[in-house]
């Protein structure tokens, strides 16, 4: 059984999680360590024992470490990234480039550990000298989700760490594996004293509800659901904790008449389909002009026949399975409650059989909806796409921003008018002119707008706003 990770120690969790592969339930990828209350509150008191610890060392160390921990990750890319399909259900292809994302971003974040500077501002009073720095928050609380098992944990902890804190850590209780292997490389990685990182895998609503609550956890950011990220919230400000919040989107791509089709239906599939959909940027609504609708519609469903829905592991694989039989049964319930409102489903949508036992399901293309419908104004979650048809570009822009959501928003056009337009006007955190909406990089921030998110901007150097406390000095020279 692989361990929990504790103060320096693996140590035995209150009970057992057995991990299943989605693309074949026969197999079982490992049994990990559910971690109770207890042993969440003895992860936050080592993690705040240990953090001034390492907030003392130099820069140039923690740098190194990371250095490190980037450098294995990076070079067991392959075996990592298998890890990561029989768990999530990425195809391999895409769970080899995730982890190499993972390794990139602890790389870079090595670099800005040496990056983060001081500030003097101009005298105001003679012989006073006023001073900006940064200082570590303490003990940051990381909750991830399944969909992103290492990409995600990498570019919250990698941060966290670079600045000066420490890190109590609790992946999704679906993808214990790819967290796993991660704590255990860290673990490795030299110079982090015992308690700075701690790796606590469990349930929610006791490993979670500890890091919410606890008072020396003085910051937390949490990826996931709504409705999680919402309470965990209220818990953070009710005690005067930071908190950083990312959680869901119901993202559109505009289509608009001047629009390349080729590049427009590649853009929409990729952006909607592909790791099965589960992406909160995923393109979850079509928004296209009049003129050009059904070419577009006729287009996408030839792109999706294409596909082959197989085992992720497979060769040749374009889309693996959904990620539990819980999530599969959402989208169904999703497809069909769209029919019942009106919208006419014209490819896919349908449970799919293989040769290994898994949760397959057809990518749907739901056409005929309008904006008010539950399918536009909930996310799925899954291979799931709704269309609808707007008058103008006007028109699109409206239906576009009519969302309680603003996390990531794009167009195909081929007009400059339009594309900065869009740009300027579009309420969501990221806009992407003719690239799929969930394509994002880890040099820039991430994060949204509205019901989308909440807190300071993830990745990039504007992590620095989140993992750290700005302190202000004044000296008498």
């Amino acid at each position: 059984m692989n361990k929990n990770y504790i103060a320096g120690q693996w140590v035995e969790g209150a009970s057992i999680n057995r991990n299943i592969n989605p693309s074949d339930i026969t197999d079982i990828v490992g049994e990990y360590a559910r971690a109770d209350t207890r042993q969440a509150e003895l992860a936050v008191e080592a993690a705040h024992d240990a953090q001034p610890t390492w907030a003392r060392m130099s820069a140039e160390q923690r740098g190194d470490a990371l250095d490190r921990i980037g450098s294995e990750i990076l070079a067991r890319k392959e075996e990592l990234g298998l890890l990561l399909s029989r768990e999530e259900g990425k195809t391999l292809v895409e769970g080899v480039g995730e982890v190499v994302r993972a390794g990139r971003v602890f790389k870079f974040f090595a670099g800005e550990a040496l990056r983060l500077s001081r500030e003097r501002l101009a005298n105001i009073r003679p012989d006073v000298e006023a001073e900006v720095r940064r200082e570590p928050e303490g003990v940051v609380g990381i909750i991830t989700p399944w969909n992103f098992p290492i990409a995600i944990p990498a570019w919250k902890i990698a941060p966290a760490l670079a600045y000066g804190n420490a890190v109590v850590f609790k992946p999704a209780d679906l993808v214990p594996a790819s967290a796993w292997a991660l704590a255990e490389i860290i673990s490795r990685a030299g110079q982090l004293p015992a308690g700075v990182f701690n790796l606590v895998m469990g349930p929610g609503s006791q490993v979670g509800n500890v890091f919410a609550k606890h008072p020396k956890v003085r910051a937390l950011s949490f990826t996931g659901s709504t409705q999680t990220g919402r309470s965990i919230g209220l818990e953070c400000m009710a005690r005067g904790a930071k908190v950083q919040l990312e959680m869901g989107g119901k993202n559109p791509l505009v289509v608009l008449n001047d629009a390349s089709l080729e590049q427009a239906v590649e853009v929409a599939v990729q952006g909607a389909f592909f790791s099965t959909g589960q992406r909160c940027t995923a393109s979850s609504r079509f928004i296209v002009e009049d003129a050009i609708h059904d070419r577009f519609v006729a287009a996408v469903v030839e792109r999706l026949a294409m596909l082959n829905i197989d085992n992720a592991t497979k060769a040749g694989t374009d889309i693996g399975p959904v990620v539990c039989e819980s999530q599969l049964q959402q989208d169904c319930d999703y497809i069909d409650i769209a029919t019942r409102e009106g919208g006419r489903l014209v490819f896919g949508g349908e449970r799919v059989v293989r040769a290994t036992q898994g949760y397959y399901l057809n990518p749907a293309l739901i056409v005929d909806t309008e904006n008010h419908m539950r399918i536009n104004r909930e996310e799925v979650f899954g291979p799931v796409a709704s269309v609808v048809r707007a008058r103008d570009y006007d028109d699109a822009l409206r239906l576009a921003n009519d969302t309680e959501f603003g996390l990531s928003s794009g167009i195909c056009t081929t007009s400059l008018k339009h594309a900065s337009d869009f740009k300027a006007r579009s309420t969501a955190g990221m806009v992407m002119v003719n690239v799929p909406t969930a394509g994002v990089d880890y040099n820039a921030p991430f994060g949204g707008r509205k019901g989308s998110s909440y807190g300071a901007r993830e990745q990039g150097p504007f992590a620095r706003e989140f993992y750290t406390a700005i302190k202000t000095t004044y000296t008498q020279a």
